[in-house]
């Protein structure tokens, strides 16, 4: 297995970092709303608001590894220079991404310790980061909640940046982080 990253496509380490991260945001989200389906109290709530914590607590986890394999394998360069409001536009949305990343499983862990509530992780309990405090608790939800819905947006706009800049501009933005194939259909 090489370390080394080819000049056109992001190493294989933080390609499968990208898709997982993903697959945790629609987990994250998909579990949440889900709650919606059953009666407050119920064990089937209760189970996809469990999952909901412990999946925000698993990205938390693994946003620190997908940091440290930015920093050691660095994004490759486009196919053609980009204008200069892309360039800012994207790393503006990378950075908003890692804080949300970072940010919302903290939210939700001061927010479950703030409520006096367990905060679960895949079997272990977590410990409290603060004491128990209702009003903040609820600060906190707020904030969270709408994070949360924001950033329905901004990964939406990160998807629809990436095909236009595959199926308008045709440059290799999508290829560098498209699993497998360096071929995608166009």
């Amino acid at each position: 297995m090489t370390f080394r990253k080819t000049m056109d496509r992001y190493h294989l380490a933080s390609i499968s970092l990208h898709w997982l991260m993903l697959a945790l945001f629609i987990g994250v989200y998909a579990s949440i709303n889900l709650r919606e389906l059953f009666d407050k109290g119920s064990v089937p709530r209760e189970a996809l608001k469990s999952l909901h914590f412990m999946l925000g607590l698993l990205m938390f986890a693994l946003v620190w590894l997908r940091l440290a394999m930015r920093a050691i394998y660095p994004a490759p360069r486009p196919q053609a220079a980009l204008p200069q409001w892309q360039a800012m536009a994207g790393k503006l949305a990378h950075l908003v991404l890692y804080a949300i990343m970072i940010g919302m499983p903290l939210l939700g862990w001061l927010m479950l310790s703030a409520a006096g509530k367990p905060i679960p992780f895949f079997g272990l309990a977590l410990p409290a980061l603060i004491g128990p405090d209702k009003a903040l608790a609820g600060q906190l939800k707020e904030i969270h909640e709408f994070v949360g819905t924001a950033g329905y947006f901004l990964i939406g706009g990160h998807a629809a940046a990436a095909l236009f800049h595959h199926y308008v501009q045709r440059d290799n933005t999508l290829l560098r982080m498209w699993p497998g194939s360096r071929k995608l259909a166009t």
